[in-house]
């Protein structure tokens, strides 16, 4: 049957010679394999320095500089600001005072985290059923035990 090769890297076993050997050790499982093992060893640190010196993929430099050429706006400047954030949310809920107090529940409801066809769903449980738009009203008289 002959001598048999095992990798400790990848466990796996296979017959020895030289074709089959290199064909293993040139492959990409056990580079990969190799590479985890001694990056096991290493700090994170070092793991995060050398992540941060790679150069950004090439596709990413292509859609970035395409969006640029195509009049997008720069990448830094989509998301707003905290400051700008907060003048929107303002000018909202400015515009829902002025509005009845249904309409605002109303809004409120479609505009949640909830889908909007759950208010279509007749006798939901209370586990279910949204909170009113100003919480719970708790009784002071409520008795535990």
């Amino acid at each position: 049957m002959g001598k048999r090769y095992y990798c400790d890297y990848c466990e796996r076993s296979f017959q020895d010679n030289m074709h089959n050997r290199k064909k293993h050790l040139f492959g990409v499982q056990h580079q990969r394999a190799k590479k985890a093992w001694f990056d096991h060893f290493r700090s994170y640190a070092d793991i995060w320095k050398d992540e941060q010196a790679k150069k950004p993929c090439r596709k990413f430099l292509q859609r970035d500089e395409r969006r640029r050429s195509e009049g997008w706006e720069d990448p830094s400047e989509a998301r707003p600001s905290v400051a700008a954030w907060l003048t929107t949310r303002e000018k909202r809920r400015s515009g829902r005072a002025s509005k009845g107090v249904e309409e605002q529940q109303e809004e409120e409801r479609t505009q949640g985290d909830l889908p909007p066809q759950i208010f279509s769903i007749p006798d939901l449980p209370p586990s279910l059923v949204p909170p009113p738009p100003g919480g719970w009203k708790a009784e002071g008289s409520a008795q535990w035990g």
